[in-house]
């Protein structure tokens, strides 16, 4: 082919590709740069533009794609449906990355890492694949059986509200987005539920023979990385039942050097740097912690003589970790281990104990030993509402001799 006959072929091609007009100008079809199939553009009643391809790079078949696309998206707009279809999926990773870049940005609120783990657990599981708009009644309903199914148990009520918020933050989105019109009821999830119980703790004794069990279930360990995680958890608990933190979300990240040491005249007591639901703060361990933190450092070999050298050099490096280095995520798992060999799984009233009993133990100890709310909860990282809900009935057993 010659220059002139290139030249002229480019020109046929370039008017071939131009914008058509179609439905009186309410619509165009044109091509993308480095496209061959024609796509269709047109505003919708929000004044919002709305693009799609026709599929084909057949001229007249795009004409005809084109003009189906968009009395197709007329009908749905007047029926009050969404042009745009979306899987629940698609918005719940929208909102997921909002949520993190907001926690990143230092704007994030707290129960942005309860509504993370309720979408990614539970929400985009069951709803994942379908689209919003198809969400009914009796999907839902079936959600709330396939929740109980997989927790293995009714959920509580504050559970059932942090799912249900979590929900309504993707519905929303969608509505944002225009997935859904703005007008559309979405069936919303049930936040009704029961009343939440305290964790059963540990008696004094119960909590002496679990520690006295430790070393002989650290023995009958199968493998040697099972014998690491245990004598990791075995650690683990006496640190939490010393100091009441929150199990994973505020202990599992400390490090040595937010150890510090807090002087009272001759005195010193450990002083934890804390960042939890409340926001940091800093708590005092009691003394046994101490020696459980000595006995990490020997266990992980770090080159220092003493306690005080490894505070003092305020090390960046994980305290509860195995000493390959790796962080454990299944401590609920090794803990659920021991209460079953132990044989503490259950308290007198039948409730089964996790980890979280171990906050629930110190709480119930430092009460019986006379510390007043105020300083326990801000030792705890909660309010002194919580700890009256949950600890005011018991609080006068825990008394007893001096109200006697």
């Amino acid at each position: 082919m010659s220059l002139l006959q290139q030249f002229h072929q480019s020109k046929i091609d370039a008017d071939a590709n131009k914008a058509i007009k179609l439905i009186d100008g309410k619509a165009t079809l044109y091509k993308r740069p480095r496209s061959t199939q024609w796509q269709v553009r047109f505003k919708l009643a929000n004044n919002k533009w709305y693009c799609q391809s026709t599929n084909t790079t057949d001229i007249e078949q795009a004409k005809a794609n084109a003009v189906y696309i968009y009395q197709t998206v007329q009908i749905k707009t007047e029926a009050g449906l969404s042009p745009i279809t979306k899987t629940f999926k698609q918005i719940a990773k929208d909102e997921l990355a909002n949520m993190a870049q907001a926690m990143t940005n230092g704007i994030g609120k707290r129960t942005y890492r309860d509504y993370t783990f309720a979408i990614n657990k539970y929400l985009i599981p069951f709803f994942g694949n379908y689209a919003i708009e198809n969400i009914t009644a009796q999907l839902v309903r079936d959600f709330e059986g396939w929740r109980i199914a997989m927790m293995g148990k009714m959920p509580m009520a504050s559970t059932k509200r942090n799912h249900s918020s979590a929900y309504i933050r993707v519905i929303n989105l969608a509505k944002e987005k225009g997935v859904i019109s703005s007008t559309r009821i979405v069936p919303m999830l049930d936040s009704k539920g029961e009343k939440s119980r305290a964790r059963p703790a540990f008696a004094d004794r119960e909590l002496e023979a679990m520690i006295a069990f430790v070393p002989s279930w650290i023995e009958k360990s199968y493998t040697t990385r099972t014998r690491l995680m245990r004598i990791l958890c075995g650690a683990y608990i006496e640190f939490l039942v010393n100091t009441g933190i929150r199990h994973g979300t505020e202990a599992l990240p400390l490090r040595w050097k937010h150890l510090q040491w807090h002087w009272i005249g001759e005195k010193k007591y450990l002083r934890i740097w804390v960042s939890g639901k409340t926001g940091p703060r800093y708590l005092i361990a009691k003394n046994e912690v101490i020696a459980v933190l000595e006995k990490i450092m020997l266990w992980h070999e770090l080159p220092y003589a003493t306690l005080d050298a490894l505070i003092e050099d305020k090390l960046d490096k994980l305290i509860f970790r195995l000493t390959t280095g790796e962080q454990i995520s299944n401590m609920e798992n090794i803990f659920r281990n021991l209460m079953k060999h132990s044989e503490l799984m259950f308290d007198s009233g039948g409730q089964r104990r996790t980890l979280y009993s171990l906050r629930h133990t110190y709480a119930t100890r430092a009460l019986a030993k006379g510390v007043d709310i105020h300083t326990l909860a801000r030792q705890m990282g909660t309010s002194v509402l919580m700890i009256e809900k949950h600890y005011s009935k018991i609080t006068p057993m825990l008394s007893a001799e001096m109200l006697a």
